[in-house]
């Protein structure tokens, strides 16, 4: 976790608690005397990729910086049922308090990136890497995207600030992708603003006009079949890196990477995820 992600994820946690405390937990109050103190573990349900270990601790920590954390399994490492992640010992209302907040985050991410590490494996040994998108939950993409690169995923652009993307609605409300590419190249130079350029380009046709007009670093190849994604490769011949979408699962993405495509972004390491299942227990002295 960089230090800008970390500040991030820390005013992410803070609005994440005061959504669930809104004016306290009344439960805990009520029941619990304040001076309580208390000890809860965090095990495995699920076997997968853990991720999220230190994101819970931060939700812990914001709620109550007396709190003592022991992480037993760091983020990245496998898991299976029965193992147990971390201790948290302290307040018994911070504790309960934290809890829910902290299992929304861990357990989403580790999905995350179980998924991502599942995708990867298929790929391994070849030199393609994976990408994840912006299909992300909203305000979550900081910590989703971490989550993908715990397991083994590497990063696409972050949002629409950090890279230029030529979509299929660029060029055609552009008039083409010559328009599309020079316009671009126009507004960089303006702004004085030094951002990778990657066109997306829907046929042959269209892949031959961004060869012949240039500008680019990076061209996408969208829905492309494995045979007509290889013959593009050819085509290019390393002039520009190379990235594929569309129609890509666990179970063809190989066939997508044997082509010598440079990147292959999938929008289900994001949005299609079944959350890893763990579970916070009291420790009983």
């Amino acid at each position: 976790m960089t230090d800008e992600e970390k500040l991030i994820i820390t005013d992410l946690i803070i609005h994440a608690l005061a959504e669930d405390l809104g004016d306290g937990d009344h439960t805990s109050i009520a029941t619990i005397p304040a001076q309580a103190k208390g000890k809860v573990e965090l095990i495995a349900k699920d076997e997968g990729i853990i991720a999220g270990v230190e994101v819970a601790s931060m939700v812990f920590n914001q709620l109550d910086n007396d709190l003592i954390i022991d992480v037993l399994i760091e983020d990245g490492t496998p898991i299976k049922p029965g193992d147990k992640v971390m201790i948290i010992e302290g307040s018994s209302r911070s504790l309960l308090s934290a809890e829910r907040t902290a299992l929304n985050f861990i357990q989403r991410m580790s999905g995350i990136a179980t998924f991502t590490n599942m995708v990867c494996n298929q790929i391994a040994d070849l030199n393609t890497k994976l990408l994840d998108t912006r299909k992300t939950t909203p305000c979550n993409r900081v910590v989703e995207k971490l989550a993908v690169r715990l397991g083994g995923g590497t990063n696409h652009r972050f949002g629409l600030f950090d890279m230029i993307m030529i979509k299929d609605n660029h060029v055609d409300f552009a008039g083409g992708i010559s328009n599309a590419i020079n316009s671009t190249q126009n507004y960089l130079k303006e702004k004085d603003k030094k951002l990778k350029i990657e066109i997306e380009v829907r046929d042959f046709d269209e892949l031959n006009e961004v060869i012949e007009n240039g500008g680019v670093d990076r061209i996408m190849l969208d829905n492309f079949s494995p045979d007509d994604l290889r013959k593009a490769i050819e085509i290019i011949d390393q002039r520009y890196e190379t990235e594929t979408s569309g129609g890509i699962t666990i179970n063809n993405i190989r066939n997508y990477a044997e082509t010598g495509v440079d990147f292959i972004s999938v929008g289900a390491l994001t949005h299609q995820i079944k959350s890893l299942d763990l579970s916070l227990k009291t420790i009983i002295n």
